[in-house]
């Protein structure tokens, strides 16, 4: 387990027990037990989670992902604008291949803050590809500030509607 915790990189140090329900985030507890059982990662279902700066997406992500690990699956966090980066950096040096093999083979991938800036087509299609690879056999979480109706208005152009469905499609 501790070997999962560190190979996931997760930026908060977060767990499901440490989720303040209290609080006027709007959490709803019920949501976020049947969340962290993971079947949703059993049955390869992704995750969105939206709301303003502050509401706590990436602690609730990071604990998620935690629980995950502690259940054996291997996770993997990365913020938007560096998987973006990574991806870029991989098609310029040839290692595009191999980064593509270790994110299918992570059974949950957390991209935090994704929409923080508007996405280049290149961005786009390179989410869809990694997220449409993992299809039917791997789970993401994705947190944004934007809501998910407002995704195909990202001013960095078009997201079409059923590319979004294709997020949320499980």
């Amino acid at each position: 387990m501790k070997r999962l915790l560190e190979e996931a990189k997760l930026k908060i140090n977060a767990s499901v027990e440490d989720i303040d329900y209290k609080s006027p985030r709007g959490i709803d507890r019920s949501v976020m037990m049947s969340l962290s059982s993971c079947d949703w990662i059993k049955k390869y279902q992704n995750v969105i989670l939206t709301g303003p700066t502050g509401a706590g997406k990436t602690f609730l992500a990071c604990a998620l992902a935690q629980k995950a690990c502690l259940q054996g699956y291997r996770a993997f966090y990365i913020r938007a604008p560096k998987f973006y980066y990574q991806l870029t950096m991989a098609k310029a040096d040839g290692s595009y291949s191999r980064i593509m093999y270790k994110l299918n083979k992570t059974h949950l991938l957390v991209i935090d803050d994704l929409g923080l800036a508007p996405m280049t087509d290149s961005e786009r299609r390179d989410l869809l590809e990694v997220i449409e690879d993992r299809n039917a056999h791997a789970s993401a979480l994705i947190t944004s500030q934007l809501p998910v109706e407002h995704w195909h208005k990202n001013k960095g152009g078009r997201f079409q509607s059923e590319q979004v469905a294709g997020l949320d499609r499980n």
